[in-house]
């Protein structure tokens, strides 16, 4: 990237979009660009904390794993989102594996030149509680997710998370591309892979969703949102 790219970049981030052009100039010279192949660990638990990343492309996993041996998914990120900023802030080591999914590019962006920065310029890090706020109000949709949702509901809400629904477009037909594998979709919303797949192909049944592999055509959005609605 250029430098005009690589701000263009960060300031698309939820973590830095607050941030001036400036202070953005700033934090370049903390950065670092990493390539990962298909199945490579980003990090492992356990491993210091010395920076948090930033998706160029391709996908990464957050997961645990059971002392039975069994995964599950934290989150699955893509282009743009960014991880492990709130470990870093805490000062400890990683308490969750991330992987890649496929060949993947990385932003690292080192914690020394960030707490470098918040020394420098107080007001750096007021603009980043931004980010890092937004990024609470997600887990706290994902508590409720859990918490409220059942899992068709949680299903749905996954598909469409991206639609604006109080938008006037809303109903229009969608495609939406898994970013992952079905079983890794599936551990992500707390689902087995059976009950995933027997939802998939339930709605399918009842010509709401359209499957294709991984592409998923959802020919009238309300409806879909109707039906989850009513299925508590």
């Amino acid at each position: 990237m250029t430098p005009f790219e690589l701000t263009r970049f960060l300031s698309a981030s939820a973590l830095f979009c607050g941030l001036t052009d400036a202070e953005l100039a700033c934090v370049m010279p903390a950065c670092a660009f990493k390539k990962l192949s298909r199945g490579e660990m980003v990090f492992c638990i356990g491993d210091p904390c010395e920076s948090f990343h930033i998706v160029v492309s391709g996908q990464v996993k957050l997961f645990m794993t059971s002392p039975l041996g069994h995964e599950k998914v934290i989150e699955i990120f893509s282009a743009g989102q960014s991880f492990a900023e709130a470990i870093m802030f805490l000062d400890k080591p990683y308490i969750f594996n991330a992987q890649a999914l496929n060949n993947v590019v990385l932003l690292e962006v080192s914690k020394q030149g960030v707490f470098a920065e918040i020394a420098r310029d107080p007001k750096f890090a007021m603009h980043m509680l931004g980010g890092v706020s937004r990024r609470l109000a997600t887990l706290i949709q994902d508590v409720e997710g859990y918490a409220l949702k059942n899992g068709l509901q949680r299903l749905v809400a996954f598909l469409l998370r991206d639609v604006d629904l109080s938008s006037p477009d809303a109903s229009n037909c969608l495609t939406v591309n898994l970013p992952a594998s079905k079983g890794t979709v599936a551990s992500r919303l707390s689902l087995t892979p059976e009950y995933f797949s027997r939802v998939l192909h339930d709605l399918a049944d009842k010509q709401l969703i359209e499957l294709d592999g991984r592409d998923i055509r959802i020919p009238d959005v309300r409806k879909l949102v109707a039906f989850g609605s009513e299925s508590v």
